[in-house]
């Protein structure tokens, strides 16, 4: 009796792979098989280069923190560095104390989003929309009050690209809004992903604490301007990769819950699997964490990119030029989100697929339900990325603060990699209702009958909001057609 339950609980992720596709849709059944072999791992590859990068990258971040801890030079490293000597004698426990209040203030609002996830998530996530371009704007004026002109202009172009982005989708956002409200109903109801997420946010902040130290020794380094900016860079790109890689495992636990419960019909369901947090866990830090770590590399770049020329494309109006040179932009990104997606995470969770496997097979079920235009036209996905980013500024403004108040030489620097440490940890936190939202699509296009049987209302507004954005795009292809014959017709008409 013990065996049989084991076989079922390894193997019931699997079992729902084996669903027959009708259409572009499947039909999930909440009865689990046995009979099914066990998760093989995916990507190995590149789990095998994030962890290579991940002890090397520690190794380097304690050379750089160890030999300007409480001595100059400690490790006599400073010779191989002769052309850039500045000769200062800052220690690494100057800077030190500036991150750790990033780390804490980032921690402190990440914890303030979970907590106030269920009552007032929506009124959060309307402040950062309509108060990021405000923020950057601010900081921007700072910057070149301080002299700062690089930084003031990348702010500026910032806080104009964010203001041009929000007057683009601001006919989406009751729809986005709603979506997310769904979302965050679905994640209350899970408290145990909530545990999950704070105690992710714990490792990531132990982790802050050794890159921090590395950091700070790079700071307080005697290498020139020139060089510890590139050393930051790549430093600040690891760590980015490292909280990629949390925040998309975190993404694989609450989209394995997520679909779980839609699928059985309801967390207390009689065919539950037992444990399903475990099990989501486990086969998220196995036999998936190398697709996670693939799949971190690239996707939110990606995704960046498309919702700015997304953006753009709208607001372009007739300028055929132009027009051209973003369409092929469009496509060409267009192409890319093909292979890396965000819905691949809810595959891998589910499926166990590969990478690459399982953001060609979402974006092809969306494709063939019509569902991908209810994608285009929701942005709960950068709603949440605004708040991160506004979560992220605020940590940056309390840590360069700080450094200008002690050392005013090294606010910029400070800030900047404060900036990314607070963005990952509200990253965190911000990635459970990205979950359960990429979940809800993913399930409704493969059977709209396990949204409906959850919510009703909210299935008849999605089936209703779905069939206007194809009714958009059948008479925008036809316009354009129109358009075309049009075009032909004049040319043909045009004496030789």
């Amino acid at each position: 009796m013990t065996d049989t339950q084991s076989s079922s609980s390894e193997t019931d992720f699997a079992s729902i792979s084996t669903t027959q596709q009708d259409g572009g849709r499947s039909s999930p059944s909440p009865e689990i098989s046995t009979d099914q072999p066990s998760r093989n791992w995916r990507d190995v590859f590149w789990l095998g280069i994030f962890t290579i990068h991940l002890v090397g990258l520690g190794f380097l971040l304690a050379v750089l923190g160890i030999n300007r801890f409480q001595r100059a030079d400690r490790l006599k490293i400073d010779k191989y560095t002769y052309r850039f000597i500045e000769n200062q004698s800052h220690l690494t426990e100057t800077y030190w104390p500036f991150y750790a209040v990033a780390g804490g203030v980032g921690t402190v609002l990440g914890w303030i989003w979970l907590l106030l996830l269920g009552s007032k998530a929506n009124q959060m996530m309307k402040i950062s929309v309509h108060i990021l371009t405000t923020y950057l704007a601010v900081i921007s004026i700072f910057c070149f009050w301080g002299h700062q002109i690089f930084w003031g202009v990348g702010f500026a172009i910032g806080a104009t690209l964010q203001f041009l982005y929000v007057i683009s989708v601001i006919d989406r956002l009751p729809f986005t809004m709603l979506v997310l409200q769904k979302a965050v109903k679905m994640v209350w109801s899970l408290p145990e992903v909530i545990r999950v997420t704070c105690a992710f946010m714990m490792v990531m902040l132990l982790w802050m604490v050794i890159w921090s130290f590395g950091a700070a020794g790079v700071v307080a380094s005697s290498i020139g301007d020139g060089g510890r900016w590139w050393l930051l860079v790549v430093l600040s790109v690891s760590l980015f990769w490292t909280g990629a890689v949390l925040c998309n495992t975190v993404h694989v636990i609450v989209s394995g819950m997520v679909f779980l419960v839609l699928i059985h019909g309801g967390r207390e369901a009689a065919t539950m699997p037992p444990k399903p947090l475990a099990r989501s866990l486990r086969y998220a830090v196995t036999t998936s964490f190398g697709s996670i770590c693939y799949g971190s590399l690239f996707t939110a770049a990606i995704r960046t990119l498309r919702w700015e020329i997304r953006g753009l494309r709208s607001k372009i109006g007739n300028n055929e030029c132009l027009l051209c040179c973003v369409d092929f932009l469009f496509h060409l990104v267009e192409t890319l989100v093909r292979f890396f997606n965000k819905y691949a995470y809810v595959q891998i969770a589910v499926y166990g697929k590969s990478f690459n496997s399982s953001a060609r097979d979402a974006w092809e079920l969306f494709q063939s339900t019509g569902v991908e235009a209810l994608i285009a036209y929701d942005c709960s996905g950068a709603v949440l990325f605004m708040g991160t980013i506004l979560g992220g500024l605020i940590t940056g403004t309390c840590a360069g603060i700080w450094t200008w108040l002690k050392t005013s030489d090294r606010v910029i620097m400070v800030g900047f990699t404060a900036m990314l440490m607070g963005m990952i940890l509200v990253g965190l936190a911000m990635v459970v209702v990205e979950s359960a939202v990429t979940s809800i699509y993913i399930c409704y296009a493969e059977d709209p009958s396990l949204i409906n049987r959850w919510d009703a209302e909210f299935f008849n507004q999605m089936s209703e909001a779905l069939h206007q954005r194809l009714q958009h795009r059948s008479a925008r292809n036809r316009e354009v057609i129109t358009d075309n014959r049009f075009d032909g017709q004049v040319q043909e008409s045009i004496p030789v």
